[in-house]
């Protein structure tokens, strides 16, 4: 049978592991975490740390969840095995506080593939600088008050 990619919004379907393997005979799968009751100040680079012990992460989101004080995420990883070692591994404290972790699938979308050539070939931006604004073209003073 074919296998079929999942058009226009991502869903994200939380099943027994039993039915995630018939799903998978349908549509190419991603899989990953929902986070839920997380601290609403963490970002996706606090919440993709600490989920890197587990595997490769290739998508993180963070939506807060508005007359809240908490927030959902979302993490996608590379391979079932991995998002299975993080679920397994709860519970879970993220920033201080224990979260709900839910394992889910979604099926892949095709500007996920564009998404994630865009990150490999995309340059970092350049950091600015914090120092103090200039640069000392000649250092020797530094090293006469040393010597003397």
């Amino acid at each position: 049978m074919e296998v079929k990619t999942a058009p226009q919004r991502r869903v994200y379907i939380h099943l027994p592991m039993k039915y995630m393997t018939s799903l998978a005979k349908y549509y190419e799968l991603d899989h990953g975490l929902v986070i839920r009751d997380l601290n609403p100040y963490l970002n996706e680079g606090y919440v993709q740390a600490y989920f890197r012990e587990w595997g490769t992460i290739t998508a993180c989101k963070i939506k807060k969840i508005p007359n809240s004080n908490k927030a959902l995420a979302y993490v996608r990883f590379s391979a079932e095995e991995e998002a299975n070692r993080a679920d397994w591994a709860g519970p879970h404290n993220i920033g201080g506080s224990e979260v709900e972790i839910k394992r889910v699938v979604s099926p892949k979308m095709e500007e996920d593939a564009d998404e994630e050539a865009a990150k490999i070939t995309s340059l970092p931006r350049p950091r600015r600088s914090m120092g103090l604004g200039y640069i000392l073209e000649d250092a020797q003073w530094l090293d006469d008050d040393l010597n003397g």
